[in-house]
């Protein structure tokens, strides 16, 4: 059976070739070529990543990932859908499925949500959708740790995770599918589709914190 996040790589590669290089993303003002060659360099260029949090790298970052970016469009989605070099730890499948999995769930829906509307426009598999929950549960508490209220997820089918534990401004409910959750959870919830429930200040609250892992 094909591992989650080589599933995910695959059809984010579809959906690339499909929207083309000039498509708006949630990544503004990346376009989908600006994208998909931050994700081969994440892949392929690890002695660029310092770039991402040292000022002075930053530019050699930039210029690094502006070189992808102007390669021919069906040969950047090829250096995506290949994945990472032999070398990389992440050509293991489970090592693969543990740092890739969710950014590449992320940033396909980066693209096909580049018109700001709210709401799946796909189909995700139940495999796919327990993957995703299994994360909120392990990734929750790190991607709401700067929450000024309590935060519970809940799934359709009425399961939740307490990812947050309740202050004196109360408990905020997010319900919704997996993948859902998982884009209001990583700063993404103006195009998710989820119920909140809480007071009005609580909600204002959760909203107003940097939610994600930056």
């Amino acid at each position: 059976m094909t591992h989650l996040a080589r599933l995910e790589r695959d059809a984010l590669c579809d959906t690339f070739l499909a929207t083309g290089p000039d498509a708006p993303t949630l990544c503004s003002p990346w376009s989908t070529a600006d994208l998909a060659a931050h994700l081969v360099v994440r892949d392929r260029r690890p002695d660029l990543a310092p770039g991402v949090w040292v000022p002075a790298l930053a530019s050699r970052l930039e210029e690094g990932q502006a070189g992808y970016a102007a390669k021919p469009w069906p040969e950047l989605v090829d250096l995506v859908r290949s994945g990472p070099p032999v070398w990389s730890p992440a050509r293991i499948a489970p090592v693969d499925d543990l740092v890739n999995f969710v950014e590449f769930v992320i940033h396909h829906e980066d693209v096909l949500r580049g018109d700001e509307q709210v709401g799946p426009r796909r189909t995700v598999s139940q495999r796919e959708s327990h993957a995703v929950w299994t994360s909120l549960n392990r990734l929750g508490r790190l991607l709401f740790r700067r929450s000024p209220v309590g935060v519970v997820l809940r799934d359709p089918d009425g399961t939740s995770t307490h990812v947050r534990p309740t202050t004196e401004l109360g408990t905020v409910v997010l319900e919704g599918a997996p993948v859902e959750l998982l884009l209001a959870a990583y700063g993404r919830r103006r195009v998710a589709e989820i119920e909140v429930l809480g007071s009005a200040e609580a909600v204002e609250a959760l909203w107003g914190a940097p939610l994600g892992l930056s």
